[in-house]
């Protein structure tokens, strides 16, 4: 197996994306997982940017990382400044990192527009401050920024960059497609004719502006690089970064190169999630290998034939990746599905079932309607128990009032929900106000049944999303509302469906709770 060092700049060129930052608490805590994850290089920031990144270098030698090398990010030395005295190049040693990346021009025209120097100037600001660092750290990398679009600019230029850089004898030449915009054929060409020149290990680092992130680097190791740059999620500015998620099982499983161990594959999807969960994302659920959709199921002839061979329909065995499969539930189910659902909650069914053909019927119905059960699993879970009679009624709602009042222009609205419910022979009639008329009315629920049931408390509502049906009636249209819960465990989904947006969150918020009570009485007959 030929081996491949996965360099991962999460921590800095990942936090240039739209919408992501990191606190320095988050960056230790995404460090020490990727560490954790076989990752051999960690890039941890420019610490010659901002305080954030010197302070990231402190703290993370506080740390025992098991095989992780800590990189620090920057550039050559300014013009006309030599490097022991080019305050970026200083700081860069002083952070006393395990290896130092630093990128130059490759690109005649940004040697031109954006240096405003001589092309030999570049080259000698290159071999400089390479030639300086190699004498201070103990690994020195070069990103040769821009070179796939410097090389078809000017071959013979974008190679002398290189050259200067193998002369510094520097360890790794990382080939850059900074802009994102070369195709995985040209890619392939252009580093067969580097290998003709450069006998330094080279790199790769992609960007992901034509879709080609990931083939670009899957490429580039099929042609001989030895060191593969990218994100976790493929988080990084503009459309983003080679994503690791898909380039480590594909190195490994497709392409059988030695990167990291099985054990540490199967943590991937958790890995994922954590750096979504730190950056206050919600997950890309379609994202190959580790997204929740990656091997759900939803048509019946699918289900069946998985049930069977699950090679059938999925490319690998989601458990490499710590992922798994999902069997989706909608109109276009079969048997199969319910079946497949039936045995993941542990309840029995039989295809000749009467009971079965119910359920099918019935959900075929509903999504007719408007429902949507491929996010709400507990709406579904509950739909089955009742058909099959083994639904528990841990309450009754007698009836509930929700008043919405505006008492001046300039004030915000009022909302109010009184709730009347019934437990065993008590009766509970509760009053509570919220932000909106949805919140008060669970706010009501929650208070009248906690008073029963006060793990209740435990409960959060963790996101309520709004779809109007197509109906063509504009305000008149029915709604789907579909919530998602969750308590210190687990997360579940549920859905309502209404003409009036008040009653279909009222439908979501019953099953929420009354899954939890079903959830929690199972568990503890379990213990």
């Amino acid at each position: 197996m030929s081996l491949v060092k996965l360099y991962d700049t999460t921590l800095r060129d990942g936090t240039q994306a739209e919408d992501i930052s990191f606190l320095l608490e988050d960056k230790i805590r995404i460090a020490l997982k990727l560490d954790e994850m076989g990752v051999h290089y960690i890039e941890g920031g420019w610490p010659g940017s901002n305080p954030k990144d010197v302070a990231f270098f402190k703290e993370i030698k506080k740390e025992k990382l098991s095989q992780a090398k800590i990189a620090a990010f920057g550039s050559t030395r300014r013009a006309k400044v030599t490097p022991d005295k080019d305050q970026n190049i200083c700081t860069l040693v002083q952070a006393e990192p395990d290896v130092v990346t630093i990128f130059g021009k490759t690109w005649d025209f940004h040697v031109h527009e954006a240096l405003r120097i001589s092309l030999d100037e570049n080259l000698e600001l290159i071999f400089d401050s390479l030639e300086y660092l190699k004498a201070n750290v103990p690994e020195v990398f070069y990103d040769a920024e821009h070179f796939f679009d410097g090389y078809k600019a000017n071959p013979e230029y974008a190679i002398k960059t290189l050259k200067a850089a193998e002369q510094a004898k520097t360890d790794c030449i990382v080939l850059c497609d900074t802009n994102g915009g070369t195709m995985p054929f040209e890619l392939a060409q252009i580093i067969k004719e580097v290998r003709k020149h450069i006998k330094t290990p080279l790199g790769i680092h992609t960007h992901n502006d034509s879709e080609c992130a990931v083939a670009n680097s899957l490429v580039a190791v099929n042609e001989g690089i030895v060191q593969v740059q990218g994100t976790i999620n493929g988080f990084g500015e503009r459309c983003g970064n080679a994503n690791l998620c898909s380039i480590i099982p594909a190195l490994r499983l497709k392409m059988k190169m030695e990167c990291i161990s099985d054990e540490q594959l199967r943590k991937l999807s958790e890995l994922s999630r954590f750096v979504y969960e730190l950056t206050n994302l919600s997950p890309d659920k379609h994202q190959p290998y580790v997204g929740k959709s990656a091997f759900a199921h939803k048509g019946g002839v699918h289900v069946s034939a998985i049930q069977r061979h699950p090679e059938t329909y999925e490319h690998l065995r989601p458990e490499l990746v710590g992922n798994s499969t999902r069997v989706l539930i909608s109109d276009l189910s079969g048997r199969s599905n319910i079946l497949a659902k039936a045995e993941e909650f542990n309840i029995n069914l039989d295809s000749k079932d009467p009971v079965t053909l119910e359920i099918l019927d019935n959900i075929k119905e509903m999504e007719h309607r408007g429902y949507q059960f491929e996010g709400a699993e507990a709406s579904f879970e509950l739909l089955m128990k009742r058909a099959l009679g083994t639904h528990r009624k841990f309450f009754s709602v007698i009836g509930f009032r929700v008043i919405d009042e505006k008492r001046h222009e300039e004030q915000k609205p009022l909302s109010e929900a009184t709730i009347m419910v019934k437990v065993g022979g008590k009766v509970e009639h509760t009053a509570a106000e919220g932000n909106g008329p949805v919140n008060a009315l669970d706010n009501a629920l929650r208070k009248a049944l906690e008073k029963f049931y006060p793990h209740l408390k435990e409960v959060k509502l963790v996101d309520y999303k709004v779809r109007v049906l197509p109906a063509g009636q504009g305000t008149a249209s029915a709604t789907r509302v579909l919530i998602e819960s969750a308590d210190k465990d687990s997360r579940w989904g549920t859905v309502g469906v209404s003409d009036n947006i008040v009653d279909a969150s009222y439908q979501a918020l019953l099953d929420s709770i009354e899954y939890k009570l079903h959830k929690d009485e199972t568990e503890g007959a379990k213990k």
